[in-house]
């Protein structure tokens, strides 16, 4: 059994038009439970999705960083939660169907499964165009 590093964390898919996030909490009893939103990649509906996970006090996001659509994303979180990038590779990677629940599961592992991560700042961010 994998120990559990984030007892709230969530996992986010990123597509062109919408994004699809699970949260996962883990309770005491190591129980894990999941919630499971889609929201469009419209300004209004990211800034839903940073209210729904600060609503749900979670603050580690991981997701993959697909193209260029994960930087409207990472512009809108970046202020209120954690954001760690998996390079769609090792994210393809992981054994079995690549499923939200996954790319949680191996983000909140201790082993960090995921390899090859990037926790970008607001500055590097500064020289990418959009």
């Amino acid at each position: 059994m994998l120990k559990i590093v984030y007892p709230i964390c969530c996992g986010i898919d990123v597509h062109k038009t919408f994004v699809v996030a699970t949260i996962a909490s883990t309770d005491r009893k190591n129980i894990t439970t999941y919630q499971t939103k889609r929201f469009s990649t419209f300004t209004r509906d990211l800034r839903a999705l940073a209210l729904w996970l600060s609503n749900n006090q979670c603050v580690y996001v991981c997701m993959e960083s697909t193209g260029k659509y994960w930087i409207p994303v990472h512009k809108i979180l970046e202020p209120s939660c954690r954001i760690t990038l998996a390079h769609p590779k090792y994210v393809k990677a992981i054994r079995g169907k690549k499923t939200d629940k996954n790319l949680f599961s191996d983000f909140n592992s201790s082993y960090n499964l995921l390899g090859h991560t990037l926790n970008p700042s607001r500055s590097w961010l500064g020289i990418i165009k959009i």
